[in-house]
């Protein structure tokens, strides 16, 4: 028994010994046909989303989260302002909208100093319902349109220098772009009835009247796939210095058509969120210039510092801060910047900018001269035209709009956009968060608390870049260069075209589309744009449909 036992067992072993090479050799068959075995099998890599995939809540407690869908989707007061806070920023808003007549108005004193020469005669016209203004359209057989009541966008214009200013002092003027003689910094288009000395036949017309046209260009991907890119250009012509002149004229002596004279175009920005960019902490947005691109990796933005109104106001020996608002990063507040435009783009002279901007000029002497002094830029009481508190109402405004939420975050195409647009290194410039400064001013005042403490994601550095040629305008501002635009803030992007549907994008409007604003960056920005390009037609509707999210 026990050897028939032993040769059951040794037939037992015999088989199983050949049922584990059967098994072993089908194995490793499957595994040489592309089989699913275990030892050969990759594991699929794992996606990484980066932190803000999900983020809702762009500008913090100032969020607000009733913007989709509407027209008016960038003009909610932040929620989180007090009663007293809202009172105010509900006056400023109607400051903002108020449209300025000539002076002098005895029915209505408090609306009268428009001009004498102006691009628009409120705020709102250059910010359309706190958004971006109207792309000018040229009119089907036209090469051109003459810019009037209806144009958010005006010519910049200075001076070319002997050479770059790198470092701003009192004597070279810190660095300010040099204004055009008899002309200033910016080309007015408008003006009141007799701004002129010819009013009779150039009735309403400014220092120049200025024409828009397009050029364009093809740009195609490599599944044949093309997208047609405009880029505005500008003629300026009938100087009040030389009317009926312009660039080709066989003698030209205008100032303002001189080969040396820079100009370039602007466009109106949106104005939500502004009080929350000023108040990131200076030292984080300085922490992240690179301006000899130390990491080598092609971007080296490059802060800017400007001359400071409210400085040199409050007589500060050094009037100079951190360029934060404009194209340019050229003004160092939201009080600046709002109270610069309304003395600038619309004539109103207030407390921070008394004089007329064009004062001094030959344009300006003749018209006071012409007109009996009735239009100095100062009421019977020998104040500015806008009052400390209705100049204060407005900055207010301007500081205190709430930053719409996002949208779509759990879309399955939004998150890859937002992977591939941390791949595309795209946050290069485009910063996703900061958080607010726990205490401190804001434009010389006391900053609300609502703005104190905030996580917020604008999704820009602050900071200059060089954007290459195609987006060059050749004109310095400050310590930027021809080439250098501040990184525009992407939060609300999304919603442009829903507040105004005729708007564009870059600083001159040229984009009809985001991606159209993304064919044209250069520059640092150029290896970006490269591999958004290479992207299939898929991955780049998903970069589209992350950006159209924020």
């Amino acid at each position: 028994m026990i050897i028939k036992n032993n040769k059951v067992n040794n037939t037992n072993i015999k088989l199983n010994i050949k049922v584990s090479v059967l098994v072993i050799a089908s194995v490793l068959s499957l595994s040489a046909c592309g089989g699913s075995g275990d030892e050969t099998t990759p594991t699929p890599e794992e996606k990484v989303y980066p932190s803000y995939t999900d983020i809702t809540a762009s500008g913090g407690d100032t969020t607000t989260f009733d913007a989709s869908e509407s027209g008016h989707g960038f003009s909610t007061p932040s929620p989180n302002l007090t009663a007293a806070e809202l009172e105010l920023h509900l006056e400023g808003d109607l400051g903002f909208e108020t449209a300025f007549t000539t002076a002098p108005n005895d029915a209505h004193p408090e609306l009268d100093g428009l001009g004498p020469v102006f691009n628009n005669a409120d705020c709102n016209s250059c910010h359309q319902r706190d958004g971006r203004n109207s792309t000018p359209q040229i009119a089907a057989g036209e090469t051109r349109v003459k810019l009037g009541s209806e144009a958010g966008i005006f010519l910049r214009i200075s001076k070319a220098p002997d050479e770059p200013c790198l470092e701003g002092t009192a004597a070279n003027n810190y660095c300010a772009p040099i204004a055009v003689p008899d002309f200033g910094g910016q080309l007015f288009h408008r003006g009141v009835l007799k701004a002129r000395p010819d009013w009779e036949t150039n009735k309403f017309i400014g220092q120049a009247d200025v024409y828009l046209s397009y050029e364009t260009k093809a740009i195609t991907y490599s599944d044949g796939s093309s997208v047609t890119l405009k880029k505005p250009l500008f003629d300026v012509e009938n100087p009040y210095d030389a009317p009926g002149e312009t660039k080709s004229s066989a003698n030209v002596t205008s100032n303002l058509l001189q080969d040396d004279v820079l100009m370039g175009w602007r466009n109106g920005m949106p104005v939500f969120g502004l009080g929350l960019l000023e108040a990131i902490p200076e030292a984080d947005i300085v922490a992240k210039v690179d301006s000899d691109d130390a990491n080598n990796d092609g971007i080296s933005g490059r802060a800017n510092y400007v001359f400071d109104a409210v400085k040199a106001q409050a007589g500060d020996s050094n009037p100079v801060s951190l360029g934060r608002f404009g194209w340019k990063a050229n003004t160092p507040s939201v009080r600046v910047q709002s109270l610069g435009a309304l003395r600038g783009d619309i004539g109103i002279t207030n407390p921070l900018f008394p004089d007329e901007s064009i004062k001094g000029t030959a344009l300006h002497d003749d018209y006071l001269t012409r007109t009996g002094f009735v239009d100095t830029g100062e009421g019977i009481d020998g104040e500015p035209d806008a009052t400390a508190e209705f100049s204060d109402s407005v900055v207010f405004y301007a500081e205190t709009l709430a930053v719409p939420a996002r949208r779509n975050v759990t879309d399955t195409d939004v998150r890859e956009g937002a992977r591939l647009f941390e791949q595309l290194n795209c946050s290069g410039c485009h910063t996703p968060s900061f958080v607010t400064k726990a205490a401190g001013d804001i434009g010389g005042a006391e900053m609300i608390a609502g703005h104190k403490s905030q996580t917020i994601y604008p999704f820009t550095d602050m900071l200059l870049h060089d954007m290459g040629e195609g987006l060059a305008d050749g004109r310095p501002d400050f310590l930027a260069d021809g080439s250098e635009w501040r990184t525009r803030p992407l939060w609300g992007i999304g919603l442009t075209k829903t507040v105004n549907p005729q708007a564009g994008f870059l600083h001159d409007g040229r984009a009809a589309t985001l991606e159209e604003a993304i064919l044209w960056h250069g520059g640092e920005a150029q290896q970006s744009t490269d591999d958004f390009m290479a992207l299939n037609a898929a991955e780049r509707a998903q970069v589209l449909d992350f950006l159209m999210s924020l």
